[in-house]
């Protein structure tokens, strides 16, 4: 394993810093000052997209781009450092058109498409036209065991009928959306496992209701975590993505990648807190001394530098084994990527926020919706206890298969025992 980044990459992770400071960084007042009124800033990312389009910032998280598509075929550990400068300030990645859901929506339909459904979604998702949700989780089930969907997709003739309700559709309120892939029960006598399928939606169709935009803990996002509601929906059976049945092996090719994506960002968040709290910690002043000088702020301020880099090291990991053997050899590390991401961050961004005091507790600085986000991620993709499972399982497994394989290291044990 050699995590060392080619030069290549170095350059582009320094175009990355240089394109943030001069141009996003430089809009970030507007989209919030617009983000504020509850309106998606598409003034101040239409333009910045334009730019990253035109300097080649564009399509990074995709390595199998057609030589006839926009982007820069980056494998997932080169792509991995670019994630973490984009994650810095959480809606920057739209600019570089590498914004959840549309990443993974992308790699769905990279995957999975006819050439008509890339001609007529892909390719405007490719070039930044327009943007997408995923509708998968539902408010009346525990989506976390995604057999539980109910949501259901009954063929009639040449259309399916969808009828159901899903929440937390992230992107179902921004201006440009124009495509929900909408996961449901196409077959309930099949096993579990193939009883789902992925239809795609176009958003003007009739009988599709985006209900509201649901807050994250209190916060509310200007393109959406919305509730969707399916009555009697009609659409092509044209609109199938992939097979009938094989919804839930979708679902799972889609994740892998995407977690990667998510954890890079996370590390990139953790890194501006820790920034945060060193700052602070030498400019403000308690009880006589500066707050870096208190030895339990040194000792929040070393945990956090070694625990984030002990988790960019196994995210690394992770984006490297996915690139040497593929998605489904990597299960179990991006597993154990997701969960340590999404403990990272609430346990880094926490202690900055103590040592800012009530101040971080407020809008002024952007601790508190990192903090929020952070515990969000303990649930999305999967909450941590499916997690913790999924590993745990594999490593009772190896157990199993070397059962007895620890008995030289009890000497005065009885072989019988």
């Amino acid at each position: 394993m050699n995590f060392d980044y080619a030069d290549s990459v170095k350059q582009m992770q320094e175009c990355m810093r240089n394109f943030m400071r001069q141009h996003v960084l430089a809009a970030n007042d507007d989209w919030l000052r617009i983000a504020d009124t509850g309106r998606y800033p598409l003034e101040v990312i239409e333009p910045l997209k334009a730019r990253a389009l035109e300097e080649g910032l564009w399509n990074l998280f995709l390595p199998a781009l057609r030589a006839d598509e926009p982007g820069t075929r980056l494998s997932n550990l080169e792509y991995a450092p670019l994630a973490e400068i984009m994650g810095r300030l959480p809606w920057s990645s739209e600019v570089f058109n590498c914004n959840a859901p549309d990443t993974g929506n992308m790699e769905l339909l990279h995957l999975y498409a006819s050439q008509d459904q890339r001609d007529q979604w892909l390719n405007p998702l490719l070039t930044g036209q327009i943007r997408s949700c995923f509708a998968m989780t539902e408010p009346d089930v525990a989506s976390s065991d995604a057999t539980n969907i109910q949501t259901s997709i009954r063929r009639d003739g040449d259309h399916y009928v969808i009828n159901g309700r899903k929440w937390f559709a992230t992107g179902a309120m921004h201006p440009n959306c124009r495509l929900c892939i909408v996961m449901g029960v196409t077959d309930e006598a099949a096993p579990p496992h193939l009883r789902h399928s992925m239809v795609m939606v176009p958003m003007d169709t009739p009988g599709l209701d985006v209900v509201r935009n649901v807050p994250v803990m209190h916060h509310l996002a200007p393109e959406g975590h919305c509730e969707l509601v399916f009555r009697d929906m009609r659409v092509p059976v044209t609109n199938l993505l992939g097979e009938s049945g094989k919804g839930f092996a979708l679902a799972q090719a889609r994740l892998g990648p995407g977690r990667v994506h998510h954890c890079m960002r996370t590390i990139g968040q953790c890194e501006l807190a820790l920034e945060l709290m060193c700052e602070r910690a030498l400019t403000r002043r308690a009880f006589g001394k500066h707050l870096s000088e208190f030895a339990n702020v040194q000792d929040w301020i070393a945990h956090s530098r070694v625990e984030i880099d002990q988790a960019r090291l196994l995210v690394l990991r992770a984006a490297w084994l996915m690139d040497r053997e593929g998605n489904a050899a990597a299960r179990i590390d991006v597993s154990a990527i997701k969960l340590v991401a999404a403990n990272l961050q609430t346990r880094v961004v926490d202690r900055a926020i103590q040592v800012f005091g009530a101040m971080g507790l407020t809008p002024d600085t952007p601790l508190a919706y990192l903090w929020s986000w952070g515990r969000a991620m303990h649930f999305l993709d999967g909450p941590d206890e499916v997690h913790l499972r999924t590993i745990a399982r594999a490593e009772l497994g190896r157990a199993k298969d070397q059962l007895g394989s620890t008995a030289p290291y009890y000497p005065n044990r009885s072989p019988t025992i």
